[in-house]
């Protein structure tokens, strides 16, 4: 994945455009802000992921990590199948099939097949998995007041979101022909 050493290579070759055509150079910061945010998405889940931590940490419960913590909080109270969590979540260098036996096995979720399918594997939270999901939904109510209070605006989240969701997209349906053989369309 892409680290800071390569967002700053690519910055120190943006600052020097007065060698490059003005072209050139809006290409260059583009891919730089580009990079950038790949960047700080990827940086941002790691440090959420360790908010979970310090969270479960402080709570005291030591049978469940900070990935397995987030499956639970994706779930919430829904009922989904297994691959329906997968699309839903961010779980990179995680598999989800072994998280998911072992929160089964800690009791967290239970998981059932589908009656009209029996290869479709249905998970939903336990009471145990439902609680603790509540305690992180406490903890994100918790973090949400304090930006608030930090002057953070909430549109400027929204906007985030709306953005990531388009980038989002973009990627999926750039994705999609490439996995089908076909040349992938920007338009």
């Amino acid at each position: 994945m892409l680290n800071q050493n390569a967002v700053d290579g690519l910055m120190a070759k943006a600052d020097q455009s007065s060698e490059r055509t003005p072209q050139q150079g809006n290409y260059l910061a583009g891919n730089v802000n580009y990079l950038e945010v790949l960047v700080l998405a990827e940086r941002l889940h790691r440090q959420f992921l360790e908010v979970i931590q310090l969270e479960l940490d402080a709570l005291g419960i030591r049978d469940i990590n900070n990935v397995r913590a987030l499956i639970l909080l994706n779930i919430g109270d829904a009922e989904m199948t297994a691959s329906e969590l997968l699309w839903r979540g961010c779980y990179l260098g995680s598999n989800v099939s072994y998280n998911l036996k072992k929160l089964t096995e800690a009791g967290y979720v239970m998981q059932e097949r589908s009656p009209h399918d029996r290869r479709v594997v249905i998970v939903r939270n336990s009471k145990k998995g439902l609680e603790l999901c509540a305690m992180l939904k406490s903890m994100n109510a918790r973090h949400l007041e304090a930006m608030s209070k930090a002057d953070f605006k909430m549109e400027d989240l929204n906007v985030c979101r709306h953005t990531l969701r388009a980038l989002q997209q973009f990627w999926s349906r750039t994705i999609q022909p490439a996995r089908l053989g076909l040349e992938p369309r920007f338009s």
